[in-house]
């Protein structure tokens, strides 16, 4: 049996068995191993810097083929110049161009974001001049932005659409707001006051009104001013003062409100 041919590797072995070596390395290799847990640096709770950014460009009255051509291309190259860039995605809405910005893991947050708004606001020749493009939003996000916990609401009965959803995902929201270490809470998918205008064109040329005309009366009537001074009974305050359209309709959209909590690290 010993004198088996053996290969490269049983030679190997049957050297080391047979050398006296063999237990110093095996304690050495222990002993090294000790050393690298008791240097390497260790953190509870490590910030990884994971940047990335929502740039909104409003283009009202634009459809999404011509915000795409004219807002969402150009911007797309003007921000993949920025040093630290990994990805750039857009979407083309109509009326709305929404641009996420990635930055490489690591980046430092604050000079990311500088160098955003940086390149957006020396890069704003790209926008169309004239056209009606409004000034970019620059929303910044980390990885402290993401939910951790998301609670969808929902009822069996008939009776309950999506607005009496909202307003019980409203009152959870205020009671999760006091539970220590929440840092953001928010309600997705609840319907919001609209105001729904039936335009009758032969009324409205009856009467010499055009559409312009009617925009500017309802949006006069939807108006509201702080600090107004009132005086009564020889007494003077200030008050707030609103004024709203007459011409009021509930629009509930179907889908189901949801929560989404956040918590501070």
């Amino acid at each position: 049996m010993s004198n088996a041919k053996l290969g490269f590797s049983g030679s190997i072995a049957r050297k080391f068995q047979a050398t006296q070596i063999t237990p110093l390395l095996a304690l050495l290799g222990m002993l090294l191993g000790v050393f690298a847990v008791l240097i390497t640096p260790r953190e509870e709770e490590p910030q990884i810097n994971v940047t990335f950014a929502n740039v909104f460009i409003p283009f009202p009255g634009a459809a999404a083929q011509e915000v795409e051509s004219l807002v969402s291309t150009p911007a797309e190259q003007a921000l993949s110049e920025i040093e630290g860039i990994k990805h750039v995605y857009s979407s083309s809405l109509p009326g709305m161009s929404v641009l996420t910005v990635q930055f490489k893991v690591g980046e430092d947050r604050t000079d990311a974001i500088v160098r955003l708004y940086s390149k957006i606001f020396s890069k704003q020749d790209w926008l169309p001049p004239n056209a009606g493009v409004g000034q970019p939003i620059v929303k910044p996000k980390g990885i402290d932005d993401v939910p951790i916990v998301s609670a969808t609401l929902w009822s069996k009965d008939p009776q309950m659409g999506a607005y009496e959803l909202g307003r019980v995902a409203h009152a959870i929201e205020s009671e999760l707001k006091r539970v220590p270490g929440t840092r953001d809470i928010y309600t997705i998918g609840a319907p919001e006051r609209v105001v729904k205008v039936t335009i009758d064109p032969q009324a409205l040329a009856g009467s010499g009104i055009d559409l312009n005309d009617l925009r500017l009366a309802l949006q006069a009537g939807n108006a509201s001013r702080d600090n107004i001074k009132v005086t009564a009974d020889n007494r003077g305050f200030f008050s707030p003062a609103r004024r709203r359209s007459p011409i009021w309709w509930w629009a509930a959209r179907t889908a189901s409100p949801y929560i989404c909590a956040m918590w501070r690290r």
